[in-house]
């Protein structure tokens, strides 16, 4: 892997820039796929975010100040764009972003992609009922084991704020889970 530094020279450069960007790509795909995925449930729509995403890292490249780490950008920028689709969707469904989040849920089951079993779609329909702040750093924290520290540089918000809306993030799923 190379080292962050070169790696972000070489995007700002125009002889390497397509080559380290392919790097780049290879290295953080997977990861904010699944960052993507949490937020919007389906497949197809998180491949659209994440193509996105990358669209919008190569385009504003030079803009990157190097005041945070290069993944933190990225997903700073995935997790806009995943906020933006769902807003964007529920406007083109003409529904609240939270009955767009139930749709999407009740889509999963008939996802090909999805691979749950039944306490995993609970799982996800009690995450749905949280707060989108609360569900993005439920799903960081839980899904993708991110620190409180690199979250903070993320979501742009203190470490304490993180930690007190995991908790109650997860007071309220376990509140959910337990209902009958």
């Amino acid at each position: 892997m190379l080292n962050e530094t070169l790696l972000i020279n070489q995007l700002k450069s125009n002889q390497t820039k397509e080559q380290a960007f392919k790097e780049l790509v290879s290295l953080y795909k997977e990861r904010l796929y699944w960052h993507i995925r949490h937020i919007v449930k389906s497949h197809d729509d998180t491949d659209d975010v994440l193509q996105n995403t990358f669209i919008k890292v190569f385009r504003n490249i030079d803009n990157f100040k190097g005041d945070s780490k290069i993944y933190s950008w990225m997903y700073r920028i995935a997790t806009n764009e995943a906020i933006s689709f769902i807003n964007k969707n529920a406007k083109r469904l003409q529904t609240t972003n939270e009955e767009a989040q139930d749709l999407a849920i009740n889509n999963l089951q008939s996802d090909v992609y999805f691979e749950g079993d039944e306490i995993q779609l609970k799982l996800q329909k009690a995450i749905a009922t949280l707060p989108q702040k609360q569900q993005i750093v439920f799903n960081m924290r839980y899904f993708q084991d991110i620190k409180y520290k690199d979250m903070a540089e993320i979501l742009e918000t203190s470490e304490g704020a993180l930690k007190a809306s995991y908790h109650i993030a997860v007071k309220k799923i376990e509140d959910y889970l337990t209902q009958d």
